[in-house]
């Protein structure tokens, strides 16, 4: 069986693709958990403790609340309230 690669056995292309899937990953779920607290209940579908919940599963917890956490409202276009 192969031996696990510690961080200095890593190449620096390695260490930075390591390092930036973790920012990317510690964004999505701060942007999930800030979209949560801020997004009335009636706007995510099920629970919101689920959801927070959810979205600390690496990458595709907050991917999946972002995809099928939240209620898209119809009289929204373009990201704000259509006149009428």
């Amino acid at each position: 069986m192969a031996r696990k690669k510690s961080w200095r056995d890593m190449s620096k292309g390695q260490r930075i693709s390591v390092v930036a899937s973790g920012v990317v990953n510690m964004a999505l779920l701060v942007a999930a958990q800030r979209s949560i607290a801020k997004t009335p209940d009636a706007n995510v579908r099920g629970k919101k403790g689920i959801w927070r919940a959810v979205s600390f599963v690496n990458f595709f917890g907050p991917v999946s609340y972002f995809l099928f956490g939240r209620r898209r409202d119809s009289a929204l276009v373009g990201g704000s309230p259509a006149k009428r």
